[in-house]
């Protein structure tokens, strides 16, 4: 094990999954700490950076949010080649959110990195009053395919840092010597956001 704070990784991480399932929302209160009731949807992709240190590394997060929109489809290759880690998010009260989920896993099984670490997230745990997909069903889903799962809120925090942390810690002990989809080297530590709908 590296000393604390030895080692240095940059990881790129993309969220993936059907428009209005909560990607942005959970990555501004991830970053920002922030919440807003009504989010614009995202054009293409929206950037944004995070450093979380950990003790046996500090591992800089590049994260890509996707748009969800179906005419954005064809552009996320290009955002989840070469990532390190993949969240696929889903909205538990929608069950044609989910379906689009399970595409997205499928999409990334098919063409993605063996050594992908990857997340199913049901969102919006806060309206259970309207959830319309079981917890056990998305946890079901995510044991037949050998993926993590967690239930978020992203309204009301709930398990939004332990998602990325758990990734970051996976992501620190998955990263060998020599750089797979990640690159090792120091960068100073800066949240930026590059938007498109300014």
């Amino acid at each position: 094990m590296a000393r604390p704070g030895g080692k240095n990784i940059q990881a790129k991480l993309v969220l993936l999954g059907d428009m209005g399932a909560g990607k942005t929302s959970l990555v501004l209160r991830f970053v920002k700490g922030q919440f807003h009731e009504y989010q614009e949807s995202t054009i293409g992709a929206a950037f944004f950076t995070q450093v979380l240190s950990l003790n046996e590394a500090t591992v800089k997060f590049d994260i890509w949010d996707t748009a969800g929109q179906e005419r954005y489809h064809s552009l996320a290759p290009m955002y989840y080649r070469g990532a390190a880690a993949a969240v696929v998010v889903y909205d538990i009260t929608s069950m044609d959110s989910f379906q689009k989920a399970k595409k997205w896993i499928h999409e990334l099984q098919r063409q993605g990195n063996p050594k992908l670490i990857m997340f199913l997230v049901a969102n919006k745990a806060d309206l259970g009053q309207k959830r319309a997909v079981d917890n056990e069903v998305g946890e079901q889903y995510a044991n037949e395919n050998g993926l993590s799962f967690m239930e978020t809120s992203a309204k009301t925090a709930q398990n939004v840092n332990e998602l990325f942390y758990e990734i970051a810690k996976r992501v620190a002990k998955s990263s060998p010597s020599r750089p797979n989809g990640m690159k090792l080297k120091r960068q100073e530590t800066q949240r930026k956001l590059f938007c498109c709908s300014e």
